[in-house]
């Protein structure tokens, strides 16, 4: 009798081939791993039983015999004693440069530019933040390691949903100094749904809100039967815990008289009690802040309107956002069946009052918040390594801004519009705009603005080995990849002879917040502003083309003309010229179109001429 092999519900057929993968939320405050377990996702502890980890690493003086460095809770008590070498808040400078980084005077340690990338100065010498995070990561992936009492195959890593491209590689290339392979990084709301949608099979139309100590994400999701479509999404990527942390330690100081903490290690035990004193007052009324700042004994009551009153601003900017992004996904908050909350901050009764208050409806807490993304995490990770057999989970995220590439003029020609669900391709064809031209230069750039000028520049690079041909003859296709993590990469292809260039986009930095801001900010404020620079720049570029074409024809078969016609030809072309310098889009519209109908009977006479060139010293039959 043949014996027939079992497995358990939703796990490898062959349990011997199962593979140790992980979901990593790599946190702005602290940061887990997680990974499914006999069919359930559940966070991995250490060997305390604590499944936390702050995101800190103390850097130690090798020349005093160090061990090099301290991880986590190690580290998180030393913060105090030896701020300038304890670098927290990492996750705020990854894919930045140092003047793109919110409050970086106010940090406990140095932070400096360094080739275009913020870096941190410790007593080991300089440290990037993709170093840092390594640290992080690794500590997590040996915890996961010792648990399976095996080797990591793979990890699904989280993002905030607004981190740009330089943010996730940044994130990409942490990893891979840890030794991590990476599955897949995938945004932290859509990790939240994940665990909410397939935990409680619910279904419709979601909001996550996502506020954690550093970062915050607000993504509109439809849930359906295993698909997680992100309609939109948005936010703000240096908003979370600590800035409500630092305005709670600033009303402290200006209640007491004092100004700014000067002296690093004041300002982190500041910055310590202002965190103890926030978390109290989720379960109290009332709290003592005490510190010593200057050698002066502070002890200040808090109460929870006053912790409200003094992070009021903190909390609109979030509720900015989720408007913002209803209307994106075109939908209405009554159309919203759920609202998730993730992220430690959102403990904090007055933003869960606040979100309550918008959306009309208690919002969704039964899932821990700090654990949510990891565990989200952790079951997209068990299917792409294959252990699971379940093939209804279907991720469909989106980017955040806008793709394009500089035409003519300097316009920006949209290929992958904001919003568009990824992994995605797109692609475009092009032409050349001079005679003969053989080399094109490609100007890849990111934003919602008509013009080059108000976007951000990503990348450049150039078509070269064109065969030479008339403007217009060519047809170059550009194609736009975006990966299943967000990452981009670029191709250029001349159609007629194959030839091909590529660029795998990886800037050295980031946008800053204010940036991201803007960029969304202005593409509404000044549409039309920015429909009629385009209107201007496209007429002047037709303009142009018209003036040199036909200056070409004029030398190639002027003689056609009798002096009169020449020039009254001759006068179009100048009046355009003037227009084109100085005129509105209507007008050069107009004197373009004159130029056209005056030069109708020249191109006849021209036509005329090439069919009889080309039918001359031929017979009937022939032709």
């Amino acid at each position: 009798m043949a014996l027939l092999q079992i497995s358990e519900p939703g796990q490898s057929l062959d349990p011997h081939q199962r593979r140790v993968a992980v979901g990593i939320d790599l946190g702005t405050t602290h940061s887990l791993v997680a990974a499914v377990r006999h069919g359930v996702a559940e966070c991995l502890p250490a060997l305390d039983g604590r499944v936390i980890l702050p995101s800190v690493v103390r850097y130690l003086d090798p020349q005093l015999g160090g061990a090099g460095r301290q991880i986590g809770f190690d580290a998180l008590a030393a913060q105090i004693g030896d701020p300038a070498n304890t670098v927290s808040s990492v996750k705020r400078l990854l894919g930045r440069r140092r003047d793109q980084v919110v409050d970086v005077d106010k940090l406990s340690y140095a932070v400096v530019d360094d080739n275009g990338m913020a870096v941190v100065e410790t007593v080991a010498g300089r440290k990037t933040p993709m170093e840092v995070s390594a640290e992080i990561l690794a500590t997590l992936r040996f915890r996961a390691e010792d648990s399976f009492d095996d080797e990591l195959f793979g990890a699904v890593i989280t993002v905030p949903a607004y981190f740009d491209d330089a943010q996730r590689q940044a994130t990409k290339d942490a990893a891979q100094l840890a030794g991590i392979n990476v599955l897949r990084l995938i945004n932290e709301p859509t990790a939240a749904a994940i665990a909410y949608g397939l935990d409680n099979g619910s279904e419709g139309v979601y909001a996550i809100y996502d506020l954690g100590g550093g970062t915050f994400d607000i993504s509109i999701l439809r849930l359906t039967r295993g698909v997680f479509e992100v309609m939109a999404t948005g936010g703000d990527s240096a908003l979370g815990g600590d800035d409500y942390d630092q305005a709670l330690a600033s009303w402290v100081l200006q209640q007491a008289g004092l100004g700014p903490a000067a002296d690093a290690a004041e300002r982190a035990a500041l910055h310590r009690e202002a965190r103890r004193v926030k978390e109290q007052l989720s379960a109290h009324a009332e709290v003592i802040f005490r510190a010593e700042i200057e050698g002066i004994a502070v002890e200040q009551a808090v109460r929870q309107e006053d912790f409200e009153a003094c992070t009021a601003e903190l909390t609109a900017r979030t509720m900015t956002a989720v408007r913002k992004v209803l209307r994106d996904a075109g939908v209405t908050r009554d159309e919203v069946q759920g609202v998730v909350m993730v992220g430690g901050s959102t403990r904090m009764p007055v933003v869960r009052r606040a979100v309550g208050e918008f959306f009309g409806r208690e919002p969704l807490t039964n899932l821990n918040p700090d654990e949510v993304v990891a565990l989200g995490a952790a079951i997209q990770a068990n299917a792409l390594a294959g252990n699971s057999q379940d093939g209804d989970l279907l991720l469909l995220d989106v980017i955040p801004l806008s793709l394009g590439i500089e035409t003519m003029g300097g316009l920006v020609e949209r290929i992958v519009p904001r919003n568009s669900t990824i992994p995605t391709a797109r692609a475009q064809d092009f032409t050349t705009y001079q005679d003969g031209q053989t080399a094109l230069a490609l100007h890849v750039v990111q934003g919602e603005r008509d013009l080059v000028a108000d976007c951000r520049s990503l990348a450049r690079f150039t078509l070269r080995g064109i065969p030479p041909m008339a403007a217009g003859a060519a047809r170059i296709r550009v194609t736009f990849t975006v990966d299943a993590d967000g990452l981009l990469s670029v191709s250029a292809k001349e159609q007629g002879s194959g030839v091909e260039a590529k660029i795998d986009v990886k800037p050295a930095y980031g946008l800053s917040d204010e940036q991201i801001a803007a960029m969304l900010q202005d593409s509404f404020n000044t549409a039309q502003q920015d429909m009629a620079a385009r209107a201007l720049v496209e007429a002047r570029v037709d303009a142009d083309r018209m003036i040199a074409a036909t200056r070409s024809a004029l030398a190639a078969d002027g003689d056609l003309l009798d002096v009169a016609e020449r020039d009254a030809i001759d006068t179009l072309i100048n009046t355009l010229a003037a227009v084109s310098a100085d005129g509105s889009a209507a007008d050069i519209e107009a004197a373009t179109q004159a130029l056209a109908k005056g030069t109708e009977a020249f191109a006849a006479q021209r036509m005329n001429r090439g069919i009889q060139l080309a039918l001359a010293g031929r017979k009937v039959e022939e032709v």
